[in-house]
């Protein structure tokens, strides 16, 4: 199969998008975990560290001679100029790692990206055939986060006013502020559901090759 049907899986912090592509995985949907694969880029990518740290200006490697990710985040969250100018170098090459990716995954009709990011840029634009945007309510996510990463309050509170989903991208939403076994069938119906926006999305990709 040459052409695979690509779904966007994204959320805000907390939504519970990383719970949603488990089940898909456990179902045998491949998915390309972004921030993941990104971490692994910054560790693999011969000379990325040193074309970051010329482009800002600043050292970005510890002791060890590899990257300080607590210098990095500081250096993104210190203003857009510099956020942009990381993205600029590291996107492309997130961009061209799905590709290749998705490229291996020969037998699937369907392939998943889950990113709480890729909708807000350009670069990505037409990547996918639909976005699942996975919502829960704010006071869930506020728990779940302090609660998952030992967070104070206010830490997570600037964290949501800091994310922004285009829901003009959305192609459709997916509830999870329910009980794991809620989840599972909301998954269940959105991606397998015989009517589904996903099924029926997989079907015209198959027919359209055939």
């Amino acid at each position: 199969m040459s052409r695979r049907t690509t779904v966007i899986v994204t959320g805000l912090i907390g939504s519970g998008k990383s719970a949603v592509c488990a089940l898909l995985r456990e179902r045998g949907i491949p998915v390309y975990d972004s921030d993941a694969r990104t971490k692994r880029l910054y560790e693999c990518s011969i000379g990325l560290v040193e074309r970051l740290e010329e482009a800002l200006g600043q050292p970005l490697r510890g002791e060890d001679g590899r990257l300080d990710r607590k210098a990095l985040a500081r250096v993104i969250f210190s203003g857009d100029s510099a956020r942009e100018t990381v993205e600029g170098i590291v996107y492309p090459l997130v961009l061209r790692d799905f590709r290749r990716w998705r490229a291996r995954q020969k037998n699937a009709p369907l392939v998943v990206l889950e990113s709480a990011v890729i909708l807000e840029k350009p670069l990505f634009d037409g990547l996918a055939d639909a976005a699942v945007l996975v919502t829960a309510p704010d006071a869930v996510r506020l728990e779940r986060v302090m609660r998952r990463d030992g967070a104070s309050r206010e830490q997570v509170l600037a964290r949501m006013a800091a994310q922004h989903i285009p829901l003009e991208k959305v192609s459709v939403t997916l509830s999870n502020d329910g009980t794991p076994e809620e989840l599972k069938a909301a998954v269940e119906q959105v991606f397998f559901g015989k009517n589904s926006y996903i099924c029926k999305l997989i079907e015209k990709t198959i027919n359209d090759e055939n």
